[in-house]
């Protein structure tokens, strides 16, 4: 599992460290990976390599400069671009130019930039606030027209460590060498789209950070442990039984989809309510269906609400009818428009509300442009808000739940921007939580298999059937290890 921390918890980890080791150590360790990274970057280029440091006055500048030192000292060409050269670091300063690196003169950085093999942005912190000022700008400008790759030292300047927001220009780098753990920003959009291959260079911290990270990020081995799996005793009715409220005369396909991810999530069976029973039959025989309402269904595990659902007076019903239900509920789309967020509070199961941007918006009485840009706190608002596991979709699919870390999805693809995908994923979610997993788990799991089912389509265009389909063999995949 990846797991990140915030500025602030990271520092005191620093500050613990620093105090048990000789001055200096730890900057030398970061430096140590931040060159052996820049040297796999340049492969065999090392010698003769033209490396061009953009140099802050912050410990990051240090980091960079000391990193340059030992690449120059393999034969590199290392010239350093002080951004505030009277508060550049003094000790790192040394060893580049006792290793036979220069500064170049603000006059000629452009230049130097355009000629460079590789860049190192060591511009700004983690501490930074705000996006790049205007001469840090034109030097990354400079950069990018040359075309040589970027590489980011823990962070890329201009984006924020914490929340991941981009308030202005930033570095847009093609690597990220982050030191003793992942920060919030590099897991979460817009600033991962900046940040570009993560590498994580271990410099001590485990030891003096908190058991418990700000954020986390399930991988294979994790998601394998959540699945449920049917044992010699199994029926179908005790692996759990979701039933699926979606659908309308104009959206049938709404529960067609939805009913497809249910199908794909480890439940026992699924049950239709709703107004499109041919067209689920017609597609999946295997559904248990009745066009009454949602309480004369018969007996489930889990609801799924929302998808297609419309907003007339019946689908209005089937959402109350479902909220009065002692089961966990899974509330989605339409079904988001129409909530009454009394009925959540005087719930006692448990309830996931799968939000886009501007549904959270809407819930968080925001702009979509500010739950876009905002997308920790505002999924950790929501959740806090209401009371209830929230998953809220988009570039970075994040689940939050009460004070527990806020989960990241890292196996999205922006070929998911298709319409019903959000369907599949709703099913999906719902028969994870009829299985037996808790919201947060169900919801991060579904999450997880989902993207990668969409990535296991390859990079063109996808059908959200098609992910449903797929989605069996991802869980194969991940339980296979």
């Amino acid at each position: 599992m990846r797991t990140g921390y915030s500025v602030e918890t990271v520092r005191a980890a620093e500050r613990a460290l620093m105090a048990r080791l000789p001055e200096g150590a730890l900057m030398q360790r970061a430096a140590a990976g931040l060159a052996a990274a820049c040297a796999d970057l340049l492969g065999r280029r090392v010698y003769g390599a033209r490396v061009v440091l953009l140099v802050g006055s912050g410990d990051n500048g240090g980091d960079a400069l000391y990193a340059g030192a030992r690449l120059a000292r393999r034969g590199a060409g290392v010239s350093a671009v002080l951004l505030a050269p009277d508060r550049a670091h003094a000790g790192g300063l040394r060893a580049l130019r006792a290793a036979g690196g220069r500064v170049v003169a603000s006059s000629a950085a452009a230049d130097a930039l355009r000629r460079a093999h590789l860049v190192v942005d060591g511009i700004v912190g983690i501490g930074g606030r705000g996006g790049l000022r205007p001469e840090a700008e034109t030097l990354v400008a400079a950069a990018r027209e040359g075309g040589a790759p970027v590489v980011a030292v823990d962070l890329p300047s201009g984006v924020d460590a914490d929340g991941g927001e981009v308030r202005g220009a930033a570095v847009r780098a093609d690597a990220t060498v982050t030191f003793g753990t992942y920060k919030p920003g590099l897991l979460v959009d817009p600033a991962r789209e900046h940040a570009g291959a993560l590498r994580l260079v271990d410099i001590g911290l485990g030891p003096h950070l908190p058991a418990e990270p700000d954020v986390e990020a399930l991988q294979h081995a994790d998601v394998a442990g959540f699945l449920p799996l049917p044992d010699a005793e199994s029926d179908k009715y005790r692996r759990g039984v979701v039933g699926v409220v979606a659908g309308s005369a104009r959206y049938p396909g709404a529960a067609v989809l939805a009913v497809a991810g249910a199908l794909s999530g480890g439940a026992g069976a699924v049950r239709y309510a709703g107004p499109a029973v041919e067209a689920v039959i017609a597609r999946f025989p295997e559904t248990l269906v009745t066009a009454g309402p949602p309480s004369k269904a018969g007996r489930v595990q889990a609801w799924v609400v929302g998808p297609g659902l419309g907003d007339g007076a019946e689908a209005r019903q089937a959402l109350e009818d479902v909220l009065a239900s002692g089961v966990p509920v899974l509330v989605d789309a339409d079904g988001l428009r129409l909530l009454d967020p009394r009925a959540l509070r005087a719930r006692t199961a448990q309830t996931v509300l799968t939000p886009h941007a501007g549904e959270a918006a809407a819930l968080l009485g925001r702009s979509r442009e500010e739950a876009e840009s905002a997308r920790l706190s505002s999924v950790r608002a929501l959740a806090e808000r209401f009371g209830v596991t929230v998953l809220l979709k988009g570039s970075t699919t994040l689940v939050a739940e009460g004070p527990a870390p806020v989960r990241v999805n890292p196996t999205g693809t922006p070929w998911l921007a298709t319409a019903g995908s959000g369907d599949v994923l709703s099913g999906l979610v719902g028969s994870l939580l009829a299985a037996g997993l808790p919201g947060r788990d169900a919801a991060s799991v579904g999450a997880y298999l989902h993207g990668l089912a969409a990535r296991a389509l390859g990079p063109a265009p996808i059908t959200s059937l098609a992910v449903a389909d797929e989605l069996r063999k991802v869980w194969l995949d991940v339980t296979n290890g």
